[in-house]
């Protein structure tokens, strides 16, 4: 890792002597060519490196973390680990009974770490978790996109008062800026709720609660909604009262959550009631909506079981339900639609809708100008109608 570092950092300083010889070349009022052949690989191979839009890495070892869930330690085997910023993540590419289909996950492991972690949490009615789980081997390969995302701590906007609100898997992104922080000579104060169902469920508990007894800038609070008996610790859920008391009240902290969206929503209304604005919220989107019925705006009375046919421009007609993803039922029939963060904010997998209607849910990050066009999120869009789209 050392080695290709080294060249990395030589393809740096080659740029720059390049750029500053055409620099004192350049007449006034003339720009620098870029496209130049003495330029151009330079340049290529270092962005290649810093920002891959593909990584090979090899699984060098399954930690168990809970009954439930496992931390897949890979290793990159076609060129050395880009930097990333702690809280973001990667789309995991995979082949399942012949359908090509892939998954975001959070590293867990920090920025600086000669390995990544993918920690994965199973899913009753998962697709690609219990794959990940229970056929993924020591050894085994992962194709992943490189690191993306927006989800991380940022000293010049968020300040150094920090709340974090995590449930379930959601707690993958916070390890992450938790570990970083301990490396760091000045890092923010942190509170972290986390909430989970029972103790059983608790990912990472040794070393949060070890971390916490260790750094006076870290306080963990654990939630339990369905404790055992006789359980001395924090009960309930993640509401208003529960988060006031662990933080003392509102006085500017900027609040990062991620989890369920169910849990997304109830904490919402949740730091409303405590009077936090919306600018000093942050959240990470966990995928489409479990049960998109249940959505505000959905028609009454559509089943998610309503049965529709999609017309592809160019390739084929498809039948697809009104409660699956348009992505997943393209993946279905085996039609391959580029995807990154998989919850209706990158757009990397938005088609044009030719014709019919679909729901996308509110938080849904479309663009004006993708609206104007007729382009939809396919991740996050769910068909009202037959529809005609172009991919």
């Amino acid at each position: 890792m050392g080695l290709e570092l080294f060249d990395w950092l030589k393809d740096v300083g080659q740029i720059v002597e390049v750029g500053g010889k055409q620099k004192q070349l350049r007449q006034t009022g003339r720009g620098t060519d870029y496209t130049a052949d003495e330029y151009r690989d330079l340049v290529r191979r270092t962005v290649d490196k810093l920002h891959p839009a593909r990584m090979r890495l090899r699984v060098q070892e399954i930690v168990g973390e809970t009954s439930s869930t496992k931390t897949l330690r890979c290793l990159r085997i076609d060129g050395p680990l880009p930097p990333f910023r702690a809280g973001q993540y990667v789309n995991v590419f995979v082949e399942i009974d012949g359908v090509l289909t892939s998954r975001p996950y959070s590293m867990s492991s920090r920025p600086g770490d000669d390995h990544l972690d993918l920690t994965v949490r199973d899913r009753p009615d998962g697709f690609v978790a219990p794959y990940l789980l229970n056929e993924v081997r020591f050894g085994d390969e992962l194709t992943t996109t490189g690191p993306s995302g927006g989800f991380y701590y940022e000293p010049l906007i968020d300040g150094e008062q920090l709340v974090f609100l995590a449930g379930g898997s959601g707690i993958t992104p916070f390890m992450s800026i938790i570990r970083q922080a301990a490396t760091e000579q000045c890092p923010p104060t942190i509170h972290l709720l986390y909430g989970t169902r029972t103790l059983d469920d608790v990912i990472f508990g040794a070393e949060l609660k070890r971390l916490d007894a260790l750094y006076p800038w870290l306080n963990f609070t654990l939630v339990v909604s369905e404790p055992p008996a006789g359980y001395d610790g924090v009960r309930g859920f993640l509401d208003a009262a529960t988060i006031e008391k662990a933080i003392g009240g509102f006085s500017g902290q900027k609040f990062m959550l991620c989890g369920p969206n169910v849990m997304l929503t109830y904490c919402l209304e949740q730091l409303g009631a405590l009077g936090v604005p919306a600018h000093k919220i942050r959240r990470e989107l966990y995928g489409p909506p479990d049960d998109v019925t249940r959505e505000p705006g959905w028609p009454e009375g559509l089943a998610a079981s309503q049965e529709f046919q999609v017309v592809v421009e160019g390739k084929k007609t498809i039948a697809v339900k009104a409660g699956e993803p348009l992505l997943c039922s393209l993946e279905r029939h085996g039609l391959i639609v580029p995807a990154v963060c998989r919850a209706g904010e990158c757009s990397s997998c938005r088609v044009r809708l030719v014709a019919g209607k679909v729901f996308m849910p509110a938080h849904a990050g479309v663009r004006e100008s993708d609206r104007r066009f007729g382009y939809i999120h396919s991740c996050v869009a769910f068909p009202l109608s037959d529809l005609h789209i172009d991919i």
